[in-house]
């Protein structure tokens, strides 16, 4: 069967998005300095920005213009282009940077292409497990070379479930009261500290559900598109996608009791 152009391109942008991945988690395991620095904060004194993080998005913009020049690029340390080609990259160069600034494994690069607004690649590469979560619009996902398949839904009092917290104060102690509303109705709560980890382990089986508020596009991405491959369903408050005012993802069965019982805690507001 002669591939499509629409084939070729996926495979194009998958092979640049793995080889960016791998070379940029190579570089952040191998180049880790002991006297790690904080280069700046972003919204709170505790949301760092580390020197590696900067150094791995260079790393990965310059492997991008080099290879598809005319894609655009979002970032989350500042890389922000339009492009000509209708292809836009987003990207977290260290998704799990306080993991990383305090040398705790759940740390990963985040790499997502989309098109026209729709995802069609997504890679989430986690070099302190060995692992590389991969997906391709259509085509499923995998975990290194195995596929990836969520868990069947369990009852909701069974559930494990993964979050996060965000890093302004009053946002955290808001994300704490939900947290403590939830976690007598569910098996237990995870909070693992990387985003695009989080909603590969809810792809891998890992998690049963994963939810957050606060979460950006480079957040998401690529985890989004792992998850929803792998066979969960991924949204935010009832009826609407994944955004920065909530992110959800389950299988279904599961899904949908969790998203109806987080609106009706207000995860979606501080």
């Amino acid at each position: 069967m002669t591939a499509t152009a629409d084939d070729r391109l996926k495979a194009e942008l998958l092979e640049t998005a793995l080889d960016a991945a791998l070379r940029a988690g190579a570089f952040l395991r191998d180049g880790r300095p002991d006297d790690l620095g904080v280069a700046a904060t972003k919204s709170s004194d505790v949301d760092v920005v580390t020197e590696m993080d900067i150094a791995s998005e260079k790393l990965i913009t310059g492997l991008l213009a080099e290879r598809r020049p005319h894609d655009g690029v979002l970032g989350e340390e500042g890389a922000d282009t339009e492009g000509t080609s209708g292809v836009q990259w987003v990207i977290d160069p260290l998704d799990g940077t306080v993991n990383y600034l305090y040398g705790l494994p759940a740390w990963a690069v985040s790499i997502a292409a989309r098109k026209d607004g729709e995802t069609l690649v997504g890679v989430v590469h986690a070099p302190m497990r060995g692992e590389t979560c991969r997906a391709v619009l259509g085509q499923g996902a995998f975990v290194n070379d195995r596929p990836a398949r969520v868990r069947p839904a369990p009852a909701f009092g069974l559930a494990l479930v993964g979050t996060g917290f965000g890093y302004l104060a009053a946002r955290r102690a808001r994300q704490a009261e939900v947290v403590g509303r939830l976690i007598p109705q569910v098996r237990d709560i995870r909070r693992g500290g990387s985003a695009a980890i989080d909603l590969c382990d809810v792809a891998t089986g890992r998690l049963d559900a994963y939810y957050e508020r606060g979460l950006n596009p480079w957040d998401y991405a690529a985890g989004d598109l792992i998850a929803r491959e792998a066979g969960a369903l991924t949204g935010g408050r009832p009826g609407d996608p994944v955004s920065t005012g909530l992110t959800v993802a389950a299988p279904p069965g599961l899904f949908e009791p969790l998203q109806a019982r987080l609106e009706e805690l207000g995860a979606w507001h501080d």
